[in-house]
């Protein structure tokens, strides 16, 4: 009966190397031939030097059995050339795909961080040249060790195959005691990095408020349970290791003792050189198998990462190409729209219903936690609606193809955030610079003259997370960003927080310029500045909405509401 489950994207990776996977077996099978050598040049020693005494025959079989080495070191160069082909080609093959998940799996909150897929990514690529993938490759070669073994002699067979199993259950003794604390290893260690670079972030916030020794003894825990589980694993690994090598030491020595036995015995055939060739052979056998043990940390580490890459490939499924749409002309309809953050069932917004025209600037108000940051993610198609849609000229915002509605939409969500590059990368999205797009767009927002003033002018690196510009700096950067290649539809969330009155003043101004080029705003904001250019207000509380329609109308109903409190403040007896 077949099986109705998908082939994972993982093997189906694998599966497109075939070709270069049957070389490298058949240049594996080659090797393991050759790893005879030393077997066939002690059986001629035996059979033609030492009876007949030819010194000629011997330098004839020595040079061949050096040619015969260095063939086989050849052989090995090319095939962890080949392997490392493989990892390299692999790697290249599902990085983008890897990214998307990561990126998709991060913005819905289904998995907790990127660094753990970024190094489960490389982890899988360096297995492929790791000497336990190189051993399973020689498997088969081991089996005809012992085929050759049962052909001596088939006690000394028997003996051998006990031995191999042993092996194995050795191994897996080793698997069931390690893994655990391995795999938890793994995850304290990712943890405590994850935690100590979050840490460096906020280097002035820890330096000013002495926070540096209680973050460091929360690190050092973090780094505690690591070590701790590393140990435990190393513990467990170290004693069955030990028995891995007795069990190879006994191995050589019960073979030798076995054939010795028969021989005085008079039932080895081949007299006494097959003593020293089983038990070469018996080495031959176990050798896969104890490579297999040594790297026994690399294997767990590897099935993890592949598991956890797959798992996250099964869950975030490959972006769709959907139909190429017209371009957008900035009318935004939102049509009873309940959302909450994705992963959660309880909404954070219910029922949110407007629609506006291309060119129009809604203001949208509301006390904290009242739903507009996630109104914002939701009218940039980053979030998905339980219910309702989010239109922009009647297509649905979230399905659009990000990379071609992208450069029709501006965003500046509440946390400013600049990626490492210069000025001009950051304000032209990392495309290509236009620089004459790029100065237009900071002169709109009043930052032209800030940056010609700087060394580098528009060259200037803003650091990381854009850590060499003051708050002010950082959200005007941010603003011409969204600004950029005249947007028909822009959204900003708390765009004048860390402004000062001429960048309030330079933030009016850009949306008054961008709304006479037809340009559709969502100004989200707790300051009223900015409201005075806005055509719309819709007001929030408790994820409702509670009042839309022009501004002047809303403002009018809401203005008794704002007398009404300090008058009943200034009645209440005792205040």
């Amino acid at each position: 009966m077949k099986s109705d489950s998908p082939v994972s994207e993982l093997r189906l990776a694998l599966l497109a190397f075939k070709p270069l996977w049957r070389s490298v077996l058949f240049i594996s099978m080659v090797i393991g031939l050759l790893g005879f050598t030393s077997t066939v040049y002690m059986l001629e020693v035996y059979d033609r030097v030492v009876t007949s005494r030819n010194m000629n025959t011997l330098l004839m079989l020595t040079a061949l059995a050096f040619g015969a080495y260095a063939f086989m070191e050849v052989l090995e160069k090319i095939r962890s050339r080949m392997l490392w082909s493989v990892g390299i080609q692999f790697e290249l093959k599902l990085s983008d795909r890897v990214y998307n998940a990561m990126f998709d799996g991060l913005l819905k909150k289904q998995m907790a961080g990127a660094l753990s897929v970024q190094n489960d990514l490389r982890t899988v690529r360096d297995f492929f040249n790791n000497p336990a993938l190189t051993a399973a490759l020689e498997v088969p070669m081991a089996l005809v060790s012992v085929v050759l073994i049962f052909m001596i002699n088939p006690l000394l067979g028997w003996a051998a195959l006990v031995g191999a199993l042993m092996q194995t259950f050795v191994a897996w003794l080793l698997q069931r005691a390690s893994r655990k604390p391995l795999l938890e290893a793994q995850r304290r260690s990712q943890e405590a990095q994850v935690y100590a670079e979050a840490s460096l972030r906020n280097t002035q916030v820890m330096e000013s408020m002495g926070m540096m020794p209680a973050v460091m003894a929360q690190w050092q825990k973090k780094q505690q349970a690591f070590l701790a589980f590393q140990s435990q694993a190393s513990e467990s690994a170290g004693g069955l290791n030990a028995v891995t090598k007795l069990l190879q030491q006994l191995m050589g020595s019960v073979m030798l003792g076995l054939a010795a036995w028969m021989l005085l015995d008079n039932n080895l055939h081949g007299g006494s050189a097959m003593m020293i060739i089983s038990s070469v052979l018996a080495g031959r056998l176990l050798t896969p198998l104890i490579q297999v043990v040594q790297q026994w940390s690399a294997l767990v580490s590897v099935t993890a990462s592949w598991s956890r890459l797959d798992q996250l490939l099964s869950i975030v499924p490959a972006r769709s190409q959907n139909m190429p749409l017209p371009a957008p002309k900035g009318e935004l309809i939102v049509e009873a729209l309940t959302a909450g953050p994705p992963g959660q069932v309880q909404p954070v917004l219910r029922g949110i219903q407007f629609g506006l025209p291309p060119g129009c600037v809604l203001g949208v108000i509301g006390p904290s936690a009242s739903g507009k940051t996630s109104l914002a993610r939701l009218l940039m198609g980053i979030w998905v609606p339980m219910a309702g849609k989010v239109r922009l000229d009647g297509a649905d915002v979230h399905i659009w193809d990000k990379e071609e509605l992208g450069p029709f939409l501006g965003y500046l969500p509440q946390g400013v955030e600049l990626m490492e590059g210069t000025l001009a990368e950051n304000i032209a999205r990392f495309g290509d610079v236009d620089m004459s797009r790029v100065e237009d767009v900071a002169r709109l927002v009043g930052l032209h003259e800030f940056i010609l003033s700087l060394p580098q002018a528009y060259e200037t690196p803003v650091g990381r997370d854009g850590g060499l510009l003051s708050g002010g700096q950082r959200q005007r950067v941010a603003l011409a960003r969204a600004l950029y290649g005249n947007p028909v539809l822009v959204v900003l969330d708390e765009p004048n927080s860390s402004l000062d009155e001429a960048g309030d003043a330079a933030l009016s101004q850009a949306i008054l310029t961008m709304k006479s080029r037809g340009t559709t705003f969502v100004v989200i904001t707790h300051r009223t500045s900015v409201l005075s250019v806005t055509d719309r207000l819709l007001m929030l509380r408790d994820g409702t909405q509670q009042l839309y329609g022009p501004t002047a109308e809303v403002m009018q109903k809401l203005m008794p509401a704002a007398v009404a409190a300090p008058a009943a403040a200034a009645m209440t007896p005792g205040v």
